[in-house]
């Protein structure tokens, strides 16, 4: 982040700390119920938003080193990340190209390469295939063509993007559009991944997004947890295309007043949170970040599947930083899933029922708003 916009940022909050207001929309935006409870929409979701665009699918660090995987399964797609022996990030169809079997589970590393678990086929790092048990009973297959299924991956400023769907190529630049610069400044390519935890809400998969969307009820469901740390309804918005910023300031900040302006850090005393279309959100959080990955589960309007990622700028090679480290992951996790996800599914039972008609989102709540409206546009489009 240039320093202008450290400065740029801190000055917008002083100004909304002296009149006690915050960033705000034009008007209100109503939404009707069924954007989370109706079925035909979320089959559209799935298949034309979820399955088509481009998709972050972590930092660099996820995959340290060559024979590095990552198994997940999104949006009902088996995808296999790994990086080859060439250094680069691939994504796979995690199916095995004789019967289909599921190839590796988890997070891990191979050396050079991998068998299926059912007949013993064996794929190299860079998804070749390598060795057929007894290979003359295939005669006429062209083996050479069976490989793994490639799916568009694309590995730029230590963010790792893929799309669900073969064709065209995975584009960051569909969810970073005006970020990319802001975005290349944090250095990600250094950062390495500490620990993930994996939510499962009975809620749709865009009331998750939500979530992270205004610091509106802070003072309320987070009055022991967020709430000491950040000013509840204070929030920057800022629009960069397809995507959003929003700025949340920490008590903290408060110290740089009286300060010279060159000493100003706008990350150190926030958490600066970007929405990255589709369902992507990410966080910097002073000295470490978060990528929170938003995907339905099941097939289903109303399960979802929450990835939190930690990454931090250096390795965790003392107890002192595991605790630190452990201490933040632990503060993400209590909030997110005890608090608001607990509150979101509250929620949902009062949609679920048939009775509720429309939600309402304030003039308060500007990333809010932005994220619905965008999310209406790429429906729109279809």
């Amino acid at each position: 982040m240039e320093t202008e916009t450290h400065k740029s940022l801190i000055r917008r909050v002083f100004s909304h700390l002296d009149a006690g207001t915050t960033d705000r929309a034009p008007d209100i935006l109503r939404n009707p119920v069924g954007i989370y409870t109706d079925p035909g929409r979320f089959e559209a979701e799935m298949a034309h938003i979820l399955r088509r665009k481009s998709l972050l699918a972590g930092l660099s660090g996820r995959l340290p080193g060559p024979g590095s995987f990552l198994a997940e399964d999104l949006a009902g797609v088996p995808v296999l990340l790994m990086r080859g022996e060439d250094g680069v990030a691939r994504a796979f169809l995690n199916s095995c190209r004789h019967r289909g079997t599921r190839l590796l589970d988890g997070a891990g590393a191979v050396r050079r390469a991998f068998a299926c678990p059912y007949h013993g086929w064996t794929y190299g790092v860079d998804g070749r295939l390598t060795g057929v048990p007894d290979q003359e009973a295939f005669e006429g297959a062209d083996l050479a063509d069976c490989s793994l299924a490639a799916l568009p991956c694309t590995e730029t400023d230590g963010m790792i993007w893929i799309r669900l769907s073969g064709g065209a190529p995975a584009d960051p630049g569909e969810s970073l559009d005006g970020l990319a610069a802001e975005f290349a400044g944090y250095e990600l390519a250094g950062y390495h991944h500490y620990a993930s935890h994996r939510m499962t809400p009975a809620i749709n998969w865009k009331m998750a997004l939500d979530t992270f969307m205004e610091p509106y009820h802070f003072a309320v469901l987070h009055k022991e947890t967020v709430a000491p740390i950040f000013f509840p309804n204070l929030c920057l918005y800022d629009e960069f295309g397809e995507s959003f910023r929003e700025y949340l300031p920490r008590r903290s900040i408060v110290e740089m007043r009286g300060r010279p302006e060159a000493e100003w850090d706008a990350v150190w005393h926030s958490a600066i949170v970007y929405y990255l279309p589709p369902n992507a959100v990410f966080v910097m959080q002073q000295d470490h970040a978060e990528v929170w990955r938003i995907f339905p589960r099941d097939g289903r309007v109303d399960r979802t599947e929450v990835h939190l990622d930690l990454y931090i700028p250096e390795p965790a090679e003392t107890e002192k930083a595991r605790r630190h480290w452990d201490a933040n992951l632990d503060l993400a996790v209590r909030t997110v899933e005890n608090e608001d996800f607990a509150a979101a599914e509250s929620a949902y039972a009062g949609f679920a029922s048939g009775l509720a008609e429309e939600v309402v989102y304030g003039r308060n709540e500007p990333a809010l708003q932005g994220l619905h409206r965008r999310i209406a546009a790429m429906m729109a489009g279809l």
